[in-house]
């Protein structure tokens, strides 16, 4: 079956979230994604326990986000290795990383490098402040908790007299991936039409900030700062009674509804006479104690029929659980040769001709270096390179 990036190579450089999962949905599409790996140990986030646990000796995490990669381990600072490198690169449409800004460079396979083996070559960043900003320059960390804090995303929830909240899931790591990825198709499509390879940018900050251009938008050009609600609209730009309320046995959202519309439906009919922003705390203490008279079901049952905008709150284990239950193809499976059927989350893009396919599973620590490295260079090479101490 045809894929949509059949044919395209990646040398992938990256590490964690940002790049993992950005380089996944190359993988997805087709691309040959060849991920490069520190000898015996391998990528960092291999080691990274959830709750406390890997599976079968790697993390969710790393199973997660490297499916459809084959793994080649090189030791990236001895000369031999570069010069591999280099040997492999020149076979490659795009080279992915996500180091520091300038650690590439001081390992000699920048842009530049590259560039040097194949002119026409996209070299893809990811970073958490961009390559030449101020917090760049300062060597700042970038991580997913750091950015949410100094983007303003963890001062956008909750109560007013709440700390901070930080969102459940790595969204600035997650949204950032799927930048990269746009980036690189972008680049790809650029070096089709004109011929020209490039260098594509992102960061962790940037991204974060772009997520937020509404409520960006708002603040300046309405010449106003939102203030978090005392009483708990779920988002400080909204009106009420946006937000999540609880019921006699568990939780209900409810979205954007006219309070007219509302009124009758919770049978207090003052609500209809209340401001939805000036009023909103009023609102939403008002109807808090209302939607604790009955289960979730039941208000469903009242509230849906007549148009309002409404859902039941769930874990993320019983979402998955429907989609198991319904046969969904966002969830997949693949064996692996140590963890046995792995389940996974499989690729959200939905493409008629070419559609993403499930063709590797997540890597074993240099799985595929003798099979990539064959590729490039002669048997007697190979050899001299492991005996170099070169190759994991």
């Amino acid at each position: 079956m045809r894929t949509a990036l059949d044919g395209i190579r990646v040398l992938d450089f990256t590490q964690m979230m940002l790049g993992p999962y950005a380089t996944q949905f190359l993988g997805d599409l087709g691309a040959d994604v060849i991920k490069i790996e520190k000898p015996e140990t391998g990528e960092w986030e291999r080691g990274l326990e959830f709750m406390g646990q890997l599976v079968a000796g790697d993390s969710a995490a790393f199973h997660a986000m490297n499916r459809n990669k084959r793994s080649a381990t090189v030791d990236l600072k001895s000369d031999a290795g570069r010069e591999a490198i280099l040997r492999l690169g020149a076979t490659c449409d795009v080279v992915a990383e996500n180091f520091r800004p300038g650690v590439m460079d001081r390992l000699g396979l920048g842009y530049e490098d590259f560039r040097q083996v194949r002119s026409n070559v996209i070299f893809a960043s990811g970073s958490g402040w961009g390559q030449r900003t101020r917090f760049a320059r300062e060597n700042r960390p970038g991580q997913d908790l750091l950015i949410q804090a100094m983007s303003g995303i963890a001062f956008n929830a909750g109560r007013r007299s709440d700390p901070p909240i930080v969102a459940g899931s790595s969204i600035c790591d997650a949204t950032t991936a799927l930048t990269l990825a746009l980036g690189i198709l972008a680049a790809l499509v650029a070096r089709e039409r004109h011929g020209v390879g490039q260098r594509v940018e992102v960061d962790l900050f940037s991204t974060a900030i772009s997520v937020q251009c509404q409520e960006i938008s708002a603040i300046v050009n309405q010449g106003t700062d939102a203030a978090r609600s005392e009483a708990g609209i779920a988002q400080p730009w909204l009106s009420a009674p946006f937000g999540i309320y609880r019921t006699s046995d568990g939780w209900l959202a409810l979205s954007m509804t006219p309070l007219e519309a509302l009124a009758s439906l919770v049978a207090d009919p003052g609500l209809a006479g209340l401001d939805a922003w000036a009023d909103r705390d009023d609102v939403k203490r008002r109807l808090d104690p209302v939607f604790e008279r009955a289960t979730t079901e039941e208000w469903l049952a009242r509230l849906t029929p007549a148009g309002i905008w409404c859902s039941r709150v769930r874990t993320t284990k019983e979402a998955v659980d429907e989609l198991r239950a319904d046969g969904s193809e966002l969830v997949c499976r693949i064996e692996h040769p140590r963890a046995g059927e792995l389940e996974l989350i499989g690729c959200p893009i939905t493409l008629s001709e070419t559609p993403w396919q499930l063709r590797l599973a997540p890597p074993l620590v240099g799985e595929h270096t003798d099979e990539v490295f064959s590729e490039v260079l002669e048997p007697g090479e190979l050899a001299a390179l492991r005996k170099a101490g070169a190759l994991g």
